[in-house]
């Protein structure tokens, strides 16, 4: 085969031929993240002369995630710690814990983190000043990947389920399972995340326009994914309204809710919907506590990220689809 040029690798990288001599020839100001394209490139076209010593290093890929403490978010830091084992040595995977509540330290690490980084991958609330850095850095086109949640006013790939057709789908059920009527309330963290925004919303909007004879919806309830808050709300609206059929949890902390429906003489008849199968919201399905569980495939939905950046970076061959991850629903039936 023909030994590739210079407009092969600059077409492969997507920059131009001038980009890709300054960076062969070492010859500087060219972006750290530009710089592992092209060297990407190079490579992936089996480049027969020798790359400058320079760029020989790893290549390192950043995931930012938060709540290490949470089930559904150490699942998806354990999906990416086993696609790293898989992947060649020369690509690296950081997993990088911050503080949901500090969107500052959020915007800072996407804009200035503590290693050359290639790619990154974030699940993280969404916030005008989080917003405003991934902006700045989808402008210098560094590869850039949102997974779980979509942070408003940005173009860079999403990659997660359909949350509002999750929310559509707690309803379908709730409405058509559940045998008693009555008023209905929605839990989630609070409006930081779009995916309970969407996911709150779907499940409002298709019990309003499909079964308002039957069930009224009050509204969401902000228990910040918190088990003593959540509880707390939980018990509130028990006594508030006693003929409560039914409950969509659009976050986390199953457990706390279970144990008050558990506990309350009026908790078996609360149809109860949440999401992400855990070995306690399994428990929660067979003990009748709760009915149904969407699982949105953490997984998945890491592998997908992993290869849309790979891609990016020329370090993946074939195309990488990205239609909405598949959620799966779970009953006692089906674990």
């Amino acid at each position: 085969m023909p030994k590739p040029t210079f407009l092969d690798i600059a077409c492969r990288a997507g920059v131009g031929t001038a980009t890709v001599e300054r960076v062969l020839n070492g010859r500087g100001g060219v972006t750290p993240a530009t710089v592992e394209k092209v060297v990407a490139a190079a490579r992936s076209l089996d480049y027969p002369r020798r790359l400058p010593e320079a760029h020989h290093g790893v290549i390192r890929i950043e995931v930012i995630l938060v709540r290490p403490d949470a089930t559904f978010f150490a699942r998806l830091s354990r999906a990416f710690e086993r696609i790293a084992a898989t992947l060649d040595r020369s690509i690296a995977v950081h997993r990088t814990f911050l503080d949901e509540a500090d969107p500052a330290a959020i915007a800072r690490r996407i804009l200035d983190p503590d290693m050359r980084r290639a790619g990154l991958i974030l699940a993280v609330p969404d916030h005008p000043l989080v917003g405003a850095a991934l902006r700045k850095l989808e402008a210098e086109n560094i590869p850039t990947v949102q997974i779980v949640t979509e942070i408003s006013g940005t173009s860079g790939a999403y990659v997660g389920i359909d949350n509002y057709a999750a929310g559509r789908m707690a309803g379908l059920l709730l409405s058509r399972m559940q045998r008693r009527p009555g008023k209905v309330v929605a839990v989630c963290h609070s409006q930081i995340y779009r995916v309970h925004r969407d996911r709150v919303r779907g499940f409002f909007d298709y019990l309003m326009e499909t079964a308002t004879e039957h069930f009224e919806p009050i509204g969401a309830l902000f228990g910040h994914d918190d088990g003593d808050r959540n509880a707390e709300q939980l018990l509130e609206a028990l006594k508030r309204w006693p003929d409560l059929a039914g409950l969509y949890n659009a976050g986390g902390a199953n457990s706390a809710l279970n144990d008050v429906l558990r506990r309350n003489p009026l908790g078996r008849q609360v149809f109860f919907v949440g999401h992400e199968l855990t070995e306690r919201s399994a428990v929660a399905l067979r003990e009748g506590t709760m009915d149904v569980v969407l699982d949105q495939a953490p997984e998945a939905q890491a592998r997908r990220a992993m290869d849309l950046v790979l891609a990016t970076l020329n370090l993946h061959d074939l195309q990488v689809e990205n239609p909405p991850i598949r959620f799966v629903t779970f009953t006692a039936e089906n674990l």
